[in-house]
């Protein structure tokens, strides 16, 4: 496969992923992805954002989250997040540090 076409057919691949979570599944709180995947739907605007800052692009996380998302973050909240109960949220602690905290070393 050459290089052109292998990179097609990733981005149709993350543009379903992102169809799916934001589309087809928006009953899947963040949390619970993060908790269980180590990743959620803020993980791949961060990662879209990194991508076009190292390209030269300046983004901002707000402006990549929209992107992402397809509104402003917090319309997206307001619409489909759900309180998370205390043992999720302590999950997610472990679960942020596990995989996006950076580590020392």
């Amino acid at each position: 496969m050459d290089e052109k076409t292998r990179i097609e057919i990733e981005a149709a691949a993350f543009r379903a992923l992102r169809h799916h979570l934001m589309d087809k599944r928006t009953d899947v709180q963040n949390i619970g992805l993060m908790n269980l995947a180590g990743f959620c739907r803020n993980c791949l605007a961060r990662w879209y954002q990194e991508a076009a800052n190292e390209r030269g692009i300046a983004m901002t996380k707000d402006e990549a989250r929209e992107i992402y998302y397809g509104m402003p973050y917090e319309d997206w909240r307001a619409l489909h997040q759900t309180e998370a109960d205390a043992a999720k949220k302590t999950a997610f602690e472990v679960a942020f540090r596990e995989n996006v905290v950076p580590r020392e070393g």
